[in-house]
Parts: C-alpha cells; structure tokens; sequence
C-alpha cells in the first residue's frame, strides 16, 4: 500500500459547518442564534460568526461559541449539557481536533422553523 504524501488542511468554515449541523440536529434546538452581542470583549482570537457558531483555533485546539435558540417546553440545563457533548464529540471524530470548550448560549426560547412552517 502507497504512503500518503502531503498534507491534510480543514478549513474554519468547515469545522463551523459541523458544529451548526450537529447543534441543528439536536433536539430541543429550534435554531440558531445570532452570536455574540456587540460590546462583548474578546480574550482569544476569533473567527466571524457563521450561523450561530463561533470559532477560537488556537495551537490546533478548538473553542466554540455556539449561540441557540431552544425550543419552548425543553430543559435548557440538559439541552446545553448535550450540545457541549456533540458538538464536541463531533467535530473530535469527524475532524480529529481537540476541543477545548463547548460554551453555549441559550439566547432564546421559541418554536422550530419546522413547527411554525406547519402551523
């Protein structure tokens, strides 16, 4: 079998993309939010938010600001606690990063797209 040659690069976009994805299919998420309130100071370096996500890459280990709105009825404690583990989870086995942090806001409390576009 060839030795693989060259190098393999993941661009931020694509690491947003799995976290939005993952969070979208979480239960309990009715969409995502619109990111960090301006005025907000920044510690680290940071990606423009894509959808809800933000992203900090720092020695290749992976912060995300994930912004959410929940669904009514659905426990925010649990739904933050399960988010922080996919998302993280995800982007460890479909990226192969370290993550240091999964850190969640719960912006809002609304209905899915899905049930107000059947209403």
């Amino acid at each position: 079998m060839d030795q693989p040659q060259g190098s393999v690069t993941v661009h931020p976009s694509v690491l947003a993309t799995v976290a939005r994805l993952t969070a979208l299919a979480t239960p309990g998420v009715a969409r995502l939010g619109g990111g960090r309130h301006r005025g907000v100071g920044r510690m680290l370096p940071r990606l423009r938010s894509r959808g809800g996500v933000e992203l900090s890459i720092r020695d290749e280990v992976i912060t995300v600001d994930l912004y959410v709105v929940a669904e009514a009825e659905t426990s925010l404690l649990r739904l933050g606690t399960q988010l922080q583990a996919e998302v993280g989870r995800a982007i460890r086995e479909l990226v192969g990063m370290d993550v240091l942090a999964v850190n969640v806001y719960i912006q809002d409390v609304g209905v899915s797209l899905a049930s107000a576009a059947a209403s």
